[in-house]
């Protein structure tokens, strides 16, 4: 596939709109990308479907089949983040050497940041439906919680990057304040230890809602959970680290702001903020005042002036004194 094309403002819209597009300090809520391979095994199709209606509203479903290798040609998959303002990719394919795999994508300015595989346990999987309760209402933020060690490793291996990405694609939008009234669902990530065998321990994904009991002795309510499914279990399958001067680029954060507004403002005795304001030296003899038609001389006056003047002019000695500087007329 072709690279992306490199759009160059010609106008103030057009660089304005390239500059919303283009990587901010602190970014909009990410939106997601479903999209399939040529061959998608039915219990692939069942996961990315549980998962978009997890995801709503943030998630655009693709159903056309698309013959991308993400680790061997990502060039499809950028092009796609750029078409549709999406940071995060979960693509669906099945084979026979990597069966019901979930490819996890995170893009940094619609470039492949990292990737990891995640391989279904087809034995295990339960979908929504199969859960016959109440669901969560969309676009609620759920609590997620993550147990077992491999996810706190210090340093970083395919489970500190699985627990990054998931994290990632089901946090939501970031808000200030939360209503606990709109709690009303968690999922939870577990991961068991390493055996001695040196098999990788595999990722159980488990969704619940929270439901609130009234108890007859206490006036906080008992909190209960109810599975509501999916029911996932995934092996660790391939991963692509971010690369290092990217990733930098991609944590930066915005600078502290708060102790530069605070820096010149004190408190008074009364207990008043005074802030002061250092403005720089300014030139007074370039500045522009308007003309005010109070301070303009009248034709009548001008005229009369002129002929005063030219009547003490002819015929006549004027003496000034040093003393007041008044002129004396001498007939």
């Amino acid at each position: 596939m072709l690279p992306i094309r490199q759009i160059k403002a010609k106008n103030a819209r057009t660089k304005r709109y390239l500059d919303n597009k283009a990587p901010q300090v602190v970014e909009n809520p990410r939106n997601t990308l479903f999209l399939r391979y040529t061959s998608c095994s039915e219990i692939m199709q069942l996961v990315l479907n549980d998962i978009h209606s997890l995801k709503r509203p943030l998630a655009t479903k693709f159903t056309k089949k698309n013959s991308i290798h993400p680790f061997e040609d990502p060039s499809s998959l950028e092009f796609f983040a750029d078409k549709n303002d999406a940071s995060l990719m979960v693509y669906g394919s099945h084979s026979k050497k990597r069966p019901h795999c979930m490819t996890l994508v995170r893009c940094f300015d619609y470039k492949i940041l990292d990737m990891l595989e995640l391989y279904v346990d087809p034995e295990t999987m339960r979908t929504l439906g199969q859960f016959k309760n109440a669901k969560a209402a969309v676009g609620l933020k759920p609590l997620i919680s993550f147990s077992g060690s491999a996810f706190e490793s210090p340093s970083e291996n395919e489970y500190t990057l699985a627990k990054s990405l998931l994290l990632e694609l089901f946090k939501g939008p970031d808000v200030e304040a939360i209503d606990v009234e709109g709690l009303q669902y968690m999922i939870h990530f577990s991961v068991d230890e390493e055996d001695n065998d040196n098999v990788k321990p595999q990722i159980h994904m488990r969704c619940y809602l929270i439901k609130t009991v009234k108890q007859k002795n206490s006036t906080l309510p008992r909190v209960d959970v109810e599975e509501m499914g999916p029911r996932i279990d995934f092996r660790v399958g391939r991963v692509r680290e971010a690369d290092p001067e990217m990733l930098k680029e991609a944590m930066r954060k915005p600078k502290n702001t708060e102790a530069k507004t605070k820096k010149n403002i004190e408190t008074d005795i009364i207990g008043d903020k005074v802030g002061r304001i250092h403005v720089g030296k300014q030139d007074l003899g370039q500045l522009q005042t308007r003309k005010m038609k109070g301070l303009k001389r009248s034709r009548d006056i001008a005229s009369d002036d002129d002929e005063e003047d030219a009547g003490v002019a002819v015929g006549s000695d004027v003496e000034m004194t040093d003393v007041g500087k008044r002129s004396k007329v001498a007939a």
